[in-house]
């Protein structure tokens, strides 16, 4: 391109900064001038500047984000002016809103003077789309405007340079693809939302999620499988049905060390096929080693960073939000100091200057000396980034471009982010950690067992990258053939437990797992079920649903539609996807999508009734007796302890059980749940004399007779303030009723309102007054409560003298079958109630059997307890190793004794007259 006549170029950023940086850059701030457009925010900026050799008065100004918006015709725009399901088909228009109207003047007044237009908008799918925007108003006002499209991903100088001396055309098929959204988006949101906000708002109180403002409960294709995710993890715990299983434990204290042996089968479900095994180990206790295996292993760095392993990042070892973390990366990527922070490519071009990005953090006080290290030839870190396998072809991975010691005004999450980018990228090009790691494998009775140890040779990125670790242990040395008797083998318990709730990281997985909104728009429909108070966040970023969302998935879910799960969502996104690559046009998209939704939209509202069951689990009808009721002074129990603002009420749920629980619901959820075996109740104008602080008023109950044990009345006069010990046993002994079982896998039932989010959930009864360990359900509760109403004295421990528990086996050989616990944690003592009762009258020898299955024997540590669990038992003599064994509930095995004496409370292996 010859120089000649200078031409003018009107150039447009997204944002007012980056218009500016652009300027400055271009420019090299010099000669540039400002002067102020019809926007005061959008400022202009003037300088000369040559593209390939054509001189050019460049013109450098901004919008601020979309200039448009998609809206229907006036005529639909009005709640009530159709039937939802018009808006399928109403006709749409783009335009420019009232609040940017200044920014279109402004492009107007500059572009019909010039020749060029540059757009330097970001460079994505939505940066695209405003392009055409812009070109839009702008050819408008000059048709004859040579268009331009400038491609970078970081402001720094050679990134800018290189893209306005390599000027490309704009993507129409990407711009198409986001139109194809927006649209789809608008139509489906706006028919349900309308829908489901008129038909659930005015019918029940829910007005408290609002905020006192209207009460909108909104439906979005991506905002709504977001919330399904929530729902169905939740779902899946309040559903978990704990298990016990049992595992072999054995260890070995060899005097360089203890060895703890892992058993190869792992957990086993089946009761008696584990005493089995363990019992056939005890017989034949020698341990021999049967294999001792050592090997290199390697631990390698992260891929290279992309935008939701940046959200999930900082999510994870910083807890920001995911919306947070954009907004931050936004600011450093404005000031220059890394690229393009929304990407999915996560493996560098052969172009990338990684070297010369390194180079710049030399000089950081914390990480500038392993930053030379890389560089040097000598020290063998340096290594080519491994790719993860994911390329936008729109930018980088996203890596530092500009090195800061830290910036005036860089809030802690600045800091913490610039670190997380630098290191991330510094670990990246390094070696992998390498580790040596020994496993030895153990056969006793033909069982297998392994232990390992793994001593770190080097570093390497870890040196870096202190958000990870990489822990050593070292096990004593053991060669093969090697025989040795353990110090303790033991058949322990345990119980499975549910999987946590989904925390933001585990969330943004799943959504991009599922393709459920992109990189650049994750965060925002996170933020949505938060603003929306469909889901709340606890302090540890793990979400729990709200009673508003929980009852919209449900009455969803019972329709059998899956509007909440992903598959509809995930199927639109392939579809734009082949928008913007070309293959298919916008139209067929919308066509197809939009038909499809149309008719699950016209199938909801056939089926709304569902919406009102799954509404009336949770809320009250507004035009019921039941809100009014409960706001009733003779209702009130008395002050909520909790958040000591509202009254707690007593409550009757949809499934006629009682709970007394907190009007300041949803901010407070504090709850009491009453036994499942009330007929009826109400509230009396006795107080409590007992509990403080007061008033507490009493209850008067009516139980079901059949129900409870027939000691019990079934006229009660209690007091929930935690004083009445027959209310509290006819809980134990009925259970709180207060639960339909939850939905998860295979379920199709209801759950009801829960507590607060903030307490953990009982794995046992789901109630939230107390931990799983304390669980009362747990604690049998007829033969237990009638002994304390009998005066009998309860089962004590032989070892502690503390008094034991009575618990319940649930599992399937011995389902309903009693056993004593002792209460002490420094206790092992177990014993089966049945067991007892023969005990209590049989003979002192028998006594002395179930005395010692709680105690660990004695070694040379006499006060030190070596087993976990049950049926545990070992000894050691002086200068050797012993053991002494049980059975797996801590008798001694019944019909085997010692060949030497025969004694069954030991084997000959540890006879103390062996070898007399």
């Amino acid at each position: 391109m010859a120089g000649g006549r200078p031409i003018t170029v009107l150039n447009v950023a997204e944002k007012p900064s980056v218009a500016k940086s652009v300027a400055t850059i271009l420019s090299r701030n010099q000669g540039l001038r400002v002067r102020e457009g019809r926007s005061r925010y959008n400022k202009i900026f003037e300088f000369n500047y040559a593209i390939r050799g054509q001189s050019c008065n460049m013109l450098v100004t901004s919008v601020t984000g979309h200039l448009m918006e998609l809206e229907f015709e006036e005529r639909y725009r009005k709640w009530h002016s159709c039937d939802p399901v018009e808006l399928f088909n109403a006709p749409v228009r783009k335009l420019v809103p009232e609040d940017k109207m200044d920014i279109k003047r402004t492009l107007e007044q500059e572009a019909i003077r010039c020749q060029w237009l540059v757009l330097w908008l970001d460079c994505d799918r939505e940066g695209e789309n405003i392009a055409f925007e812009v070109v839009e108003v702008c050819t408008m006002v000059n048709r004859h405007l040579n268009i331009k499209r400038a491609h970078f991903s970081a402001l720094i100088e050679r990134d800018i340079h290189e893209a306005v001396q390599n000027l490309v055309q704009p993507n129409k098929y990407y711009a198409d693809a986001v139109d194809a959204r927006q649209e789809i988006d608008l139509r489906i949101g706006a028919s349900f939302t309308r829908f489901q906000t008129m038909l659930l708002k005015d019918a029940f109180n829910i007005d408290s999620v609002g905020d006192d403002r209207n009460v909108v409960l909104s439906y979005g294709p991506c905002q709504f499988p977001t919330l399904g995710f929530v729902v169905e993890r939740y779902w899946e715990i309040q559903s978990h049905e704990p298990e016990e299983f049992w595992t072999i434990n054995c260890s070995h204290n060899s005097g360089d060390g203890i060895s703890t042996f892992s058993w190869t089968r792992g957990n086993l479900f089946d009761y008696t096929c584990a005493v089995v095994l363990y019992e056939m180990c005890v017989e034949e206790s020698t341990a021999t080693v049967v294999n001792v295996k050592r090997q290199e292993t390697l631990k390698y760095p992260p891929h290279p960073l992309n935008t939701i392993e940046l959200e999930k990042r900082a999510s994870r070892y910083f807890r920001m939000s995911s919306e947070h973390t954009m907004k931050v990366a936004e600011d450093l990527y404005q000031a220059g100091f890394i690229s393009y922070p929304r990407t999915e490519t996560d493996c560098f071009s052969q172009r990338t200057d990684l070297h010369g990005i390194v180079q710049e953090q030399q000089e950081h006080q914390i990480w500038g000396a392993y930053a030379q290290r890389l560089l040097d030839p000598g020290s063998g870190l340096w290594r080519n980034p491994s790719g993860g396998g994911h390329d936008d072809k729109a930018h980088p991975p996203i890596h530092p471009t500009k090195f800061s010691a830290g910036e005036r005004g860089w809030s802690q999450d600045h800091h913490r982010l610039y670190e997380l980018v630098v290191r991330h990228f510094l670990a990246c090009v390094s070696q992998p950690a390498v580790g040596a790691v020994t496993t030895v494998e153990i056969d006793i009775a033909g069982e297998l067992f392994s232990t390992s140890g793994r001593m770190i040779l080097a570093r390497n990125y870890l040196d870096v990258y202190r958000f990870e670790s990489w822990g050593g242990s070292t096990i004593p040395t053991y060669a093969s053939g090697q025989q040795f008797v353990p110090t303790t083998l033991t058949l322990d318990s345990g119980v499975t437990r549910p999987p946590p709730l989904l925390s933001e990281a585990d969330l943004l997985s799943c959504m991009d797992k599922e393709g459920i909104g992109t990189d650049a728009t994750m965060h925002d429909h996170i933020k949505k079920l938060l603003d929306r108070f469909y889901a709340t966040k606890d302090a540890n970023t793990r979400f729990t649903p709200t009673n508003l969302g929980e009852a919209l998935v449900m009455g969803y879910d019972d329709m059998g539609y899956k509007l909440w799960k992903p598959h509809l969502r995930a199927l639109m996104e392939h579809e734009m996807k082949a928008v913007s690559e070309g293959i298919k046009r916008k139209d067929e998209v919308l066509a197809t999508c939009l038909q499809q939704m149309k008719s699950c939209f016209l199938d909801a509202r056939f089926n709304k009734q569902k919406l009102f069951e799954a509404m009336e689990v949770f809320f009250e009808r507004s035009n019921g007796s039941g809100g009014d009721e409960n706001h009733a002074v003779g209702e009130v129990v008395q002050r909520c302890r909790l958040c000591q603002d509202s009254d707690m009420v007593l409550k009757r749920n949809r499934d006629g059980n009682y709970m007394v629980g907190c009007l300041g619901f949803p901010q407070c959820r504090n709850v009491v749940w009453l036994p499942g075996s009330i007929a009826e109740a109400a509230v009396t104008s006795n107080r409590c004399n007992s509990c403080t602080p007061g008033p507490v008023y009493l209850i008067q109950f009516k139980f079901r007779q059949l129900e409870i044990p027939p000691n019990y009345n079934p006229n009660h006069l209690g007091c929930i303030g935690g004083c009445d010990d027959i209310l509290r046993q006819l809980t134990e002994i009925c259970g709180t009723g207060s639960r339909i079982s939850a939905r998860g896998r295979g379920t199709s039932s209801s759950s009801v309102q829960r507590g607060n989010t903030a307490q953990s959930v009982c794995v046992f009864c789901q109630q939230l007054d107390h931990s799983s360990n304390d669980c009362p359900s747990q604690v049998v509760g007829s033969r237990s409560a009638r002994r304390r109403q009998t005066g009998e004295s309860s089962f004590s421990c032989s070892n502690c003298g503390t008094p034991c528990v009575l618990r319940t086996a649930n599992t399937t050989n011995n389902r309903g079958r009693k056993f004593y616990k002792c209460q002490s944690q420094e206790c092992n003592f177990f014993a089966w109630e049945d067991s007892v009762d023969s005990v209590n009258g049989g003979n002192s020898a028998a006594r002395s059997n179930i005395r010692s299955s709680g105690s660990a024997a004695s070694n040379t540590n006499p006060g030190r307890n070596t087993g976990r669990g049950r049926g545990r038992g070992q000894g050691q003599g002086q200068g050797q190793i012993a053991a002494t064994f049980v059975s797996a509930i801590g008798e001694p095995i019944s019909d085997r004794r010692c060949f030497v004496c025969g004694d069954p409370s030991h084997f000959a292996n540890v006879c103390p007259n062996r070898g007399a």
